[in-house]
């Protein structure tokens, strides 16, 4: 494990605070990165899927980049998420988002068009290859519809700018096989299975609940290091319920504004189409979960 790592280890994929008209706000952007500072981070992903990055445009990504890394100053990595299914189009974001100050890079598997496990390692080469930044391999093929292979990430470690991976594979056995093989930094991207990848050696996670339930996952993150692992579980169990509302609900960016707004943390829980808000029912379903979990 490195000591310092480039991404920092307790990361959240924070949501875009939205106006009800859709416009971009901010202010509760930046009024939220530092809600999570407050709550154990070290790390943001700006511009993820549960930052709406399919419905912002490309001024739109730097402006909330540029809004994140003036709100954290020196207290935290901003990682951008740059990736597509276009390598030119990803190369140009690497790019804009490198020029705006970004620490980091997130790529995810180019989705829909399916390239070949050739096609993956020569676009993720290709992005790589564009900046000077570090890069987290994003690896979700319940989204993207191809996952990145082990052998295929053990030859991707040999980059020196490909530094870690953002595991939501769901298959903690490869993960080993490619702990085993590589140094790469190993992230959780899969709340559900947070503690079971720290167990077996990742570095850090990149949650959603962890919108707000941060203090209770950065406390399991120092459980494990301290090697108390009964309170990690303790911790695990204890964030069931919230995990289960804002992940197992609908979709992560739906809920976890939803969360935020009950909390007081942003104004609006406004979602751009093709998302709509939260329900009546999935309101009251979160409400109990967050009294359960005994998050305010």
């Amino acid at each position: 494990m490195s000591p310092t790592p480039p991404f920092g280890r307790a990361l959240t994929a924070i949501a875009t605070p939205m106006r009800p008209d859709g416009a971009l706000d901010l202010d509760g952007l930046r009024q939220l990165a530092l809600h999570l500072l407050d709550h154990g981070h070290d790390g943001i992903v700006v511009n993820g899927t549960t930052g709406e990055s399919p419905t912002t445009s490309d001024e739109e990504k730097v402006a909330i980049l540029e809004a994140v890394l003036e709100a954290v100053g020196d207290h935290a990595k901003v990682v951008a998420g740059v990736g597509s299914n276009d390598t030119a189009h990803t190369i140009a974001s690497a790019r804009a988002a490198a020029a705006a100050g970004a620490h980091g890079l997130l790529v995810v598997t180019p989705y829909y068009n399916r390239p070949t496990q050739d096609g993956l390692h020569a676009h993720f080469t290709a992005v790589a290859d564009a900046t000077d930044l570090p890069v987290m391999l994003y690896d979700i093929p319940g989204r993207t519809g191809t996952a990145i292979a082990s052998e295929t990430l053990i030859r991707l470690a040999d980059h020196p700018r490909i530094a870690a991976v953002k595991d939501a594979k769901g298959d903690l056995w490869a993960a080993t096989h490619v702990l085993d093989a590589t140094d790469l930094l190993w992230y959780s991207g899969d709340d559900v299975l947070t503690l079971a990848h720290l167990a077996q050696g990742a570095v850090g996670y990149v949650g959603v609940t962890t919108h707000v339930a941060g203090t209770e996952y950065a406390a399991m993150l120092a459980a494990v290091d301290a090697g108390d692992l009964p309170a990690a579980i303790a911790l695990h169990r204890r964030v069931i319920p919230i995990v289960d509302a804002v992940m197992n609900t609908s979709q992560g960016a739906i809920m976890a504004k939803a969360a935020l707004k009950e909390l007081g943390v942003i104004d609006s829980a406004a979602v751009r189409l093709p998302l709509l808000e939260s329900p009546p029912e999935h309101l009251t379903a979160l409400r109990q979960a967050l009294s359960t979990s005994g998050i305010s």
